[in-house]
């Protein structure tokens, strides 16, 4: 195919065409479209805090991610992956969750995704709390069956209930287990860490088949080798990527609602999304960028990056 023949593809604005403080906070200030028609891949909004326990305030991370997005360029310096020379990809704008009724958002989110999905799109999810994962996956579970799960986070989300509710934002990977939306000898949670209620609080998630990698067993390490044992488990079976922000230290990202002392760095957050690499990524999601806590932006930034390095593993990318 010669290059006058080669499909279009979206690409973002670049900082010479207008200033990178300027234009529309679309997600790496790409096109926008109501719909998820035509697309590979579709970065979506989901603007909710109603499931927080602790600080507010991630009801506003998509609007942040975006801003803090104008500095990513098209082009992977460091894995060669060359994501819109490969993908058709655009911003398709925010679900509009109801802000005074948990329940009834997490029904309105499972039904955008399941018409985001009719297109075949990969979603990639800009949070929001982390309640919003669950009905998420059960629409991707609906078009492909249970999946293998990459969980990156300070907390496992698998509380039984919080205040006698079964839908908060400490409960999603309770609630897709129990519903079967996992495939739970390909689930791994990383950088679990802190205090507990009890010494076997992560049993559960071990007695499900779950792979735990706490925090302490990354620190001084790269993550390479770990993600190397990763890619074996997962095989070639669809894979979902949630990745709190709170995994990550509060010395890096202090903007989120539930911080934990002694996290992942960000070169080792970036390890596990890049070791995602050659897997068959069906979905994923950033969520907990809460910007109130988060003045310079850094957090809502590393949000950002991640989201752009998932969509750098995703199938179909080329490695120029």
């Amino acid at each position: 195919m010669s290059d006058h023949d080669a499909p279009h593809f979206n690409q973002p604005l670049g900082g010479n065409e207008m200033p990178r403080f300027g234009g529309i906070a679309s997600m790496m200030r790409l096109p926008t479209q109501a719909s998820a028609k035509g697309l590979d891949a579709a970065f979506v909004g989901i603007p909710m805090d109603i499931g927080t326990s602790n600080r507010p305030g991630t009801r506003l991370g998509p609007r942040q991610i975006r801003d803090e997005s104008r500095m990513l360029r098209p082009y992977n310096m460091a894995t060669r992956a060359a994501p819109f020379d490969s993908l058709q990809v655009a911003d398709t704008g925010d679900v509009a969750i109801n802000t005074f009724d948990l329940k009834k958002s997490v029904e309105i989110i499972r039904q955008h995704y399941r018409e985001l999905l009719s297109h075949d799109a990969v979603p990639l999810t800009l949070g929001g709390d982390h309640t919003l994962t669950w009905p998420i996956l059960q629409a991707i579970a609906e078009k492909h069956g249970p999946v293998g799960l990459i969980h990156i986070d300070a907390h496992a989300d698998i509380n039984p209930h919080m205040f006698g509710e079964e839908v908060a934002h400490g409960c999603p990977i309770r609630r897709a287990q129990e519903e079967g939306l996992l495939d739970s000898q390909r689930v791994i949670q990383i950088g679990l860490r802190g205090t507990g209620y009890a010494a076997d609080d992560f049993d559960w998630c071990r007695d499900q088949g779950f792979r735990v990698v706490t925090a302490e067993q990354c620190w001084y390490k790269s993550l390479e080798p770990l993600m190397a044992e990763v890619r074996e488990q997962m095989g070639d079976r669809p894979v979902y990527i949630t990745f709190d922000i709170d995994a990550l230290d509060p010395s890096v990202a202090p903007g989120t609602g539930t911080v934990e002392a002694a996290g992942l760095t960000m070169s080792q957050g970036l390890e596990i999304v890049r070791g995602a690499w050659g897997l068959n990524i069906v979905g994923g999601d950033l969520v907990e960028v809460a910007p109130p806590y988060d003045p310079s932006g850094n957090t809502a930034l590393m949000g950002a990056t991640a989201l752009y390095e998932m969509l750098c593993v995703l199938p179909g990318v080329k490695r120029r």
